[in-house]
């Protein structure tokens, strides 16, 4: 069965930092980019990070850029976002996604066709 499923999120403080985890039951994940994305509240879903499918690239939005990290191990079928200084603004339900149609980073989300459930991230000031 193919899926993401995603942990790591909760209830942290500004400043705080967490580490997301996205575990990919993919037959084809050494040569799937992956990305992260998250939905606030009444708002569209933002790209916030990806990761070629070798790792070699990333690619962040301003927003994150020096705060978050993505990386992925291939023998394990792991991707993680390691998330520091985390502010209010960073709340959101957080998703992994797979661009099983290729292996290179797109920013945008229809480029995507495996998501995870999601994981909600809340940071409180």
């Amino acid at each position: 069965q193919v899926q993401l499923v995603e942990s790591g999120g909760g209830l942290v403080q500004a400043g705080d930092s967490l580490r997301l985890s996205c575990a990919a039951s993919l037959r084809n994940f050494g040569t799937t980019a992956m990305g992260w994305f998250r939905q606030a509240p009444g708002q569209e879903r933002e790209f916030l990070a990806g990761i070629n499918w070798g790792g070699g690239g990333t690619y962040y939005t301003d927003s994150v850029k020096g705060r978050f990290t993505i990386s992925r191990d291939n023998a394990k079928n792991m991707v993680y976002l390691q998330m520091n200084s985390l502010k209010p603004d960073d709340t959101a339900v957080y998703y992994c996604a797979a661009r099983s149609g290729g292996g290179y980073v797109d920013t945008s989300g229809s480029s995507y066709d495996i998501w995870g459930q999601g994981t909600r991230v809340t940071v409180s000031s």
